[in-house]
């Protein structure tokens, strides 16, 4: 199983920047997906998730209301359209993916089998 993020970069303050993971190497359909992300000398924090069955998602406190997280299974690809970005958001930012159909707790990043490369998304303020 291979996850493929891309989408980030530099963005100003108030900026908008979509982020996107492929997976290849199993049916992406029936599987939760998840961002998370690592800002440098902290701990890596879960950031969103949604779930394959009901297409409900989660969201960190400090990005809801901000950021959004969407699948496409026809693309085998789950998104992050990340909006009214902050210097706070600047960090390396990793899709994950377990390894069962179902995740008892989808911020817990032991749940996740998975792991994207990551993609740096920075922040100027």
């Amino acid at each position: 199983v291979q996850l493929q993020a891309s989408g980030g970069g530099l963005v100003q303050t108030g900026g908008s920047l979509r982020l996107s993971c492929a997976v290849s190497g199993r049916t992406f359909s029936t599987y939760d997906m998840a961002w998370f992300r690592q800002a440098p000398g902290k701990e890596r924090e879960f950031v969103a998730a949604i779930r394959w069955r009901d297409y409900s998602t989660y969201y960190a406190d400090s990005v809801k209301g901000r950021f959004t997280i969407s699948r496409d299974n026809a693309k085998s690809t789950v998104y992050l359209q990340m909006s009214s970005l902050k210097p706070d958001d600047t960090a390396v930012y990793r899709c994950a993916t377990p390894n069962r159909g179902f995740t008892s707790s989808l911020q817990d990043a032991s749940q996740y089998t998975y792991w994207g490369q990551g993609t740096q998304v920075t922040v100027s303020s």
